[in-house]
């Protein structure tokens, strides 16, 4: 397994996740986009089990989020048949803004495919 690159402060999630042929591209891996996908449907499952929060209940209440910039880091492909293991934490925050760190390792494997972090803003519904 690589080392761990997100930081410690906060706690780390996992999901596991399995690619499907429509996340494949013309060079039979994984399209780059997909990668940006796998990050959201991870923090929506995580939001759920990890924050007891469904996004279901989250949207109820009024809330949402938005992702505002977004960086990724490839590393090696992912393809047909993997399964992948997105880890996320918050990394920081501030008034306005929380920034996600991930990571999307090989799960056969343990090796990095993917790392970054994007910066998310929460909105409010009008009452």
């Amino acid at each position: 397994m690589e080392t761990q690159q997100i930081s410690k402060l906060y706690s780390t999630f996992e999901t596991l996740m399995s690619v499907r042929p429509d996340d494949i591209d013309m060079n039979q891996h994984v399209h780059s986009s997909r990668y940006q996908d796998f990050v959201l449907a991870a923090r929506y499952d995580q939001m759920a089990r990890c924050y007891r929060m469904s996004m279901d209940e989250f949207v109820q209440r009024g809330f949402g989020w938005f992702v505002n910039t977004s960086h990724l880091e490839y590393k090696r492909p992912l393809r047909l048949g993997d399964q992948c293991r997105v880890r996320t934490r918050v990394e920081s925050f501030s008034r306005t803004r929380v920034r996600i760190a991930f990571e999307i390792l090989r799960d056969a494997d343990g090796k990095m495919s993917c790392l970054g972090w994007c910066d998310v803003s929460g909105t409010r519904a009008a009452s």
